[in-house]
């Protein structure tokens, strides 16, 4: 098995609280609505919310994949981090065995926030992942953060 870590940094002028809120905590519910040619759905299929819950994703119409199984690993609604393994689905190709996902939202000097976050890929076997994946994957989330930073910026009243 391999093991391949890849890690980014995104500054916001969104205050950590405000972001956490709304691109971890009501993602299920904001996501789909401010980007439902990415993700059309988000289900819960077991747990209550904590570490445990397993939650499959369901894409847009036209979207590279179809589905993916995410299980809540941990979450501090103080310390703002949040972690979660894509556990299923096509998204891991058939080339990974899963995903290991940390999101920390920290205050920066400028009044907004700076999210770290970290993905740890476990291929299976001697599989080497391509540096376009990772870039593709890494995009796409930058897209997703952007799209929230976005929707706050719109509407500052949300998430207060």
């Amino acid at each position: 098995m391999g093991v391949f870590t890849y890690e980014m940094e995104v500054a916001t002028v969104i205050p950590p609280a405000r972001m956490f809120q709304a691109f971890v905590l009501d993602s299920d519910n904001l996501i789909p609505k401010i980007l439902p040619q990415a993700i059309k759905s988000v289900e819960t299929l077991e747990g209550d919310g904590g570490a445990g819950t397993v939650k499959q994703v369901n894409f847009g119409e036209g979207y590279q994949f179809k589905t993916v199984k995410n299980r809540i690993d941990g979450i501090d609604k103080e310390k703002f981090t949040y972690s979660y393994t894509v556990i299923e689905g096509d998204a891991l190709m058939s080339t990974l065995e899963k995903i290991c996902n940390e999101i920390k939202f920290q205050a920066s000097p400028e009044g907004g926030s700076i999210c770290k976050s970290s993905s740890t890929y476990y291929t299976i076997g001697d599989i080497e992942i391509k540096d376009e994946e990772i870039k593709s994957g890494k995009e796409k989330a930058l897209g997703m953060f952007k799209a929230v930073e976005a929707h706050l910026l719109a509407n500052p009243d949300a998430y207060n």
